[in-house]
């Protein structure tokens, strides 16, 4: 009698890029633990994680000689986004990156997307390159400012989509950083979250907060929730939690399901 042999497809290997010019979130190292979890629990994906290097100056216009020698650490870090490099990617996160990154071939980055790549943004990712117009249409939008932090209720806009397949057709978020944009165009995204008003003044209105799109072969998942520590990390025992461990699930499903559909592990 024949043995039926089961084929498990190798994992997918994304690139996860925390490194940043301009703001630093405090939340990035709570990012990368919750990106490097959910692959391995979800056994779908291996992560690997191009971080800041140490050392650069507190004041980096008081001391040059410091500055470009971090310059020099961040942009040998970030040879692993040339296109030699990427070759042995499946996808990249940009989790809270900000700023214009010193990376080795910006069109040849975009040139690796568009052939059939994935891009999954995370938070300040559309903080990332302002006045690269080419980046932030691949994005599908450009950060423009923010409010203080408020509750708000995000529309799931598509609850048949992997990012939003957990989420309730309101998705109610106690405490988050709400982003609001330039250069966005909802004929050009696929709206998975939005808002019906201003997070802030309440005003009646259209304000995105979570799409993908196709980028020529490729797959953009963008979501700009990823401020707050506890809307990532589903620890019971945070301290000074504002949002229940219960939103922190629904986050860490909302990226999973975002990255699963960018890398064509879901439709």
């Amino acid at each position: 009698m024949l043995a039926t042999a089961t084929l498990h497809a190798a994992p997918k290997k994304l690139l996860v890029v925390t490194t940043t010019i301009g703001f630093r979130h405090s939340s990035i190292p709570t990012l990368e633990k919750m990106l490097s979890q959910l692959g391995k629990d979800s056994g779908e994906f291996t992560v690997d994680v191009i971080q800041q290097p140490p050392g650069r100056p507190a004041d980096p216009k008081s001391d040059v000689q410091a500055e470009a020698k971090w310059q020099a650490a961040l942009t040998n870090a970030l040879q692993k986004l040339s296109p030699a490099s990427l070759k042995h990617y499946d996808g990249v996160v940009f989790t809270s990156t900000t700023g214009d990154l010193p990376i080795p071939d910006r069109q040849g980055f975009l040139d690796w997307i568009k052939a059939g790549h994935a891009f999954i943004g995370i938070h300040a990712a559309s903080d990332t390159f302002h006045g690269w117009t080419e980046f932030a249409d691949m994005v599908g939008a450009e950060f423009k400012q923010h409010g203080p932090q408020v509750g708000v209720e995000c529309l799931n806009q598509d609850p048949a989509h992997p990012a939003n397949v957990k989420l309730e057709k309101t998705w109610t978020i106690s405490q988050e950083e709400i982003y609001q944009f330039n250069n966005y165009d909802t004929a050009k995204v696929h709206e998975l979250l939005v808002m019906d008003k201003h997070p802030n003044t309440k005003e009646p209105g259209h304000f995105p907060v979570s799409w993908c799109k196709n980028f020529g072969a490729g797959k953009v998942f963008y979501t700009s929730l990823g401020h707050r520590e506890d809307i990532i990390d589903a620890d019971p025992n945070l301290k000074d939690r504002k949002n229940s461990v219960a939103i922190s699930r629904a986050y860490q499903a909302h990226v999973l399901g975002g990255i699963e559909w960018a890398l064509g592990l879901k439709k």
